[in-house]
């Protein structure tokens, strides 16, 4: 059964104040364990994620008929995990983070700890294509999101000492929380991988209910938020659910911050998880993030039609004048608008001469501009694509998906 344990925190004599130097009581959360355990879904919430399941197929149906999946699937989980980044407070806008990734200027720190998170979550979706989920898989995904970062030494490893969130650095006395104890961390990870590898939930719900459970457990000295969020897809992919495309659930969970906070505390019930209360905390979890994962398809969906707008305007000003090149180079740049020839011909399977061929024609139709000056090492901006995708995580900062109509719940890039 769940429970807290109440525990005492011997002083730390290097606290600035007398309250960060005192002990005194804490109280440390342990969850049920959750392989074998049923879960009752009252109706509404069932519905709620039997709607929210087929806005995903509906999503991943969508984007497997374009000509170039890639492209889609690329930026929306470039915006997962960018989105991911600013829940943990890394604010960073687009049109940065993808000079960073071509290679130019402004590979500063912040930049690393964000292209770090996109390669956690391609990572994390590597191991869904794995026959089983592994504590080592997510050791795997932290250790990918943490390289070269300030916790560096503790990429990958599962935490030896107490943790907590909120109050002060030196003692859980005033926490908002405090996870397990660290004596207790491996085993409730491996329960958490031996119920992700299980198929008795419906994939969305199942999910959910690794994304809480992650969270509580909080395994890792930092980082836990971005892994515990990469969990989700990897459970998605995992069931089948999502093959092409990941739904940028973690932006609609920013959007929604204190409710998600919220939740997760009424997830973390007391006692047998057959009260009354434990499932009330259930059901609103799911159906909380039942509603988050509508608003990110939603809007997804509406972006991938405005990529489609834009890529079909650059092809049909082109006229008969285009050439196979220019058609890849079209829906490689979608997913790529910061460029340069050589990952134009990595991205298309062209020769160079072919590549900046088609890029001269793209420059001619005013549809890409160079963006570093000279002749050599030139990269390049697909004009609009950095502009939808800025708009798509606005949007998605606001309840209303319009920032015109109810202004962003949270900060919302500009595009720099």
């Amino acid at each position: 059964m769940a429970r807290y344990v109440d525990l005492h925190w011997k002083g730390d004599y290097e606290g600035l104040s007398r309250r960060e130097r005192k002990g005194g009581l804490y109280r440390a959360y342990e969850p049920d364990v959750l392989a074998g355990r049923s879960f009752l879904l009252q109706g509404e919430t069932a519905a709620d994620i039997a709607d929210a399941e087929h806005e995903i197929l509906r999503l991943n149906g969508t984007a497997s008929a374009l000509r170039n999946t890639e492209a889609l699937a690329r930026m929306i989980l470039r915006a997962e995990a960018l989105s991911s980044s600013r829940i943990e407070g890394l604010v960073i806008g687009p049109r940065r983070i993808l000079k960073a990734e071509l290679g130019g200027a402004g590979a500063d720190a912040t930049a690393q700890e964000v292209l770090n998170n996109i390669n956690a979550m391609s990572v994390a979706l590597e191991h869904a294509l794995e026959s089983e989920i592994t504590v080592d898989a997510l050791c795997d995904i932290h250790r990918a999101l943490t390289k070269e970062t300030m916790i560096d030494r503790f990429s990958g490893v599962i935490r030896t000492e107490q943790n907590w969130l909120g109050g002060n650095a030196y003692n859980p006395c005033g926490a908002s929380y405090v996870p397990p104890l660290p004596q207790r961390v491996l085993p409730l990870l491996e329960d958490l991988a031996s119920f992700c590898n299980d198929n008795a939930l419906s994939p969305l719900a199942q999910a959910a209910v690794a994304h809480a459970q992650f969270e509580t457990i909080h395994p890792f000295v930092d980082g836990n938020g971005r892994v515990g969020r990469a969990l989700v897809h990897v459970v998605l992919r995992r069931r089948g659910l999502s093959p092409n495309v990941v739904p940028p659930i973690s932006l609609a969970l920013a959007t929604r911050a204190q409710e998600y906070v919220k939740e997760l505390a009424r997830f973390r019930h007391e006692g047998s998880f057959s009260d009354s209360d434990a499932v009330e905390g259930l059901n609103s979890w799911l159906s909380f993030f039942a509603s988050c994962t509508l608003h990110a398809c939603k809007n997804a969906l509406e972006f991938e039609r405005r990529i489609e707008t834009i890529k079909s305007g650059w092809i049909g000003a082109l006229g008969k004048a285009a050439t196979s090149t220019d058609l890849l180079m079209a829906d490689a740049m979608a997913g790529q608008p910061l460029f340069n020839a050589t990952t134009m011909m990595q991205a298309t399977g062209k020769t160079m001469p072919a590549v900046n061929s088609s890029i001269e024609r793209f420059q001619k139709a005013g549809f890409v501009k160079q963006v570093n000056a000279g002749k050599r090492n030139r990269a390049f901006e697909a004009i609009g694509i950095i502009e939808a995708f800025t708009s798509f995580e606005r949007n998605l900062a606001s309840i209303a998906d319009d920032t015109a109509v109810r202004k962003p719940e949270r900060p919302v890039p500009f595009g720099s």
